[in-house]
């Protein structure tokens, strides 16, 4: 969202308050860093060992204050996360207007990504102004009955940030600097391979099948593997096991926003079950193998920057070494134009906004 903030902090017709839920404190505190942003309101709600339902509940509460107090016209949320579902909620129960950033994406799975997709279904349900990233999106929203005047193609707001971040780094001598010394320990002789690994539905196995296939990726020798493991303890736990002594993988803390970005750009190709990444890799040149068997960004699966590829150390590895051996496809694949956006979302969603309520 830190595009959007920075679009509407800055036009005079709109009088905004950002407020922040706290669900994952580590990881919004250095993003509100990174991108210069300060929260009027923080409901620190991010607890030990909490659950989805204590995420829910804490949200709702602290919410419904900060609408009662704010007396908002319009509540702007973003994909599909817990903290977005509660503050839709919320905003339904007050009568406030919801607009969802990246509305749409579907894989028609409930339990896949599970529960992101009841989040994100349940958002564009009480939503009213739909910022749908693709037509592909957009066309999944009129399956299911928005009128198209409330949606609004727009483009993805990651790719906006992202372009961002990536200027910095390579115009910011201090900003290059820092995760020059935090990798320094790679091989600029071999290729690196970027890798995540987090998704609740590859826990049951599906996590320990991907560190298998990148132990024997590692076995080639010509390539090195970063991977920055989750702190859920079955992550932890399954990457351990696999690959604690496996030569030439790195298991590493999670990374911030900009180190990362660092590390995807500086990376061969990537092996991910996160969402984001699907979008944000292609901007990169990188090619990307999903570990996951349904994805709701197929835009990316139909382009040809992404390969699903599933769990299965066989497919992995096979779409891997034809990435690391092929030029030719590489090249092809790394060349596609990236089907998220151009770096432009934040601008039409502030210009469409600002369409509806003049009208």
């Amino acid at each position: 969202m830190a595009p959007a903030v920075k679009a509407f902090r800055g036009d005079d017709r709109f009088d905004t308050t950002v407020c922040v839920t706290g669900q994952h404190r580590s990881m919004l505190d250095q993003v509100l860093d990174l991108f210069g942003i300060v929260p009027d309101i923080d409901l620190d709600i991010m607890r030990d060992e909490q659950t989805l339902t204590d995420v829910t509940v804490a949200t709702l509460t602290g919410l419904k204050q900060v609408f009662a107090s704010e007396q908002p016209d319009a509540v702007l949320v973003h994909g599909d996360t817990t903290t977005a579902m509660a503050a839709s909620l919320a905003a339904f129960y007050a009568h406030i207007r919801v607009g969802h950033v990246e509305a749409g994406l579907r894989t028609g799975d409930l339990q896949a990504p599970w529960p992101e997709e009841m989040n994100r279904r349940f958002v564009d349900l009480v939503g009213h102004w739909m910022f749908a990233p693709t037509e592909i999106s957009a066309e999944a929203l009129r399956r299911e009955g928005v009128e198209d005047e409330r949606i609004f193609v727009t483009g993805n707001t990651v790719i906006d940030a992202l372009l961002d971040v990536v200027e910095d780094i390579g115009t910011d001598a201090a900003k290059k600097a820092a995760p020059d010394a935090r990798f320094d320990f790679l091989d600029p002789a071999k290729r690196l391979i970027a890798v995540t690994g987090h998704r609740r539905e590859n826990f049951d196995g599906g996590l320990e099948r991907m560190c298998s296939a990148l132990a024997r990726l590692a076995q080639r020798g010509d390539v090195e593997i970063v991977y920055p493991v989750h702190l859920n303890e079955n992550v932890q736990r399954a990457a351990k096991s696999v690959l604690a002594d496996a030569p030439g993988v790195h298991l590493i803390e999670p990374q911030d926003y900009l180190p990362f970005v660092y590390l995807m750009d500086r990376s061969h190709l990537i092996i991910t079950d996160s969402g984001g990444i699907q979008e944000e890799a292609p901007s990169l040149g990188k090619p990307v193998l999903v570990t996951r068997d349904v994805t709701e960004r197929p835009e990316a699966v139909d382009a040809g920057t992404c390969q699903l590829v599933g769990t299965d150390p066989e497919r992995i590895v096979s779409a891997a070494e034809t990435l690391l051996d092929n030029e030719t496809e590489y090249q092809r694949v790394s060349a596609i134009s990236n089907p998220y956006g151009d770096g432009q979302a934040a601008a039409r969603i502030l210009d469409a906004m600002a369409k509806c309520i003049s009208n």
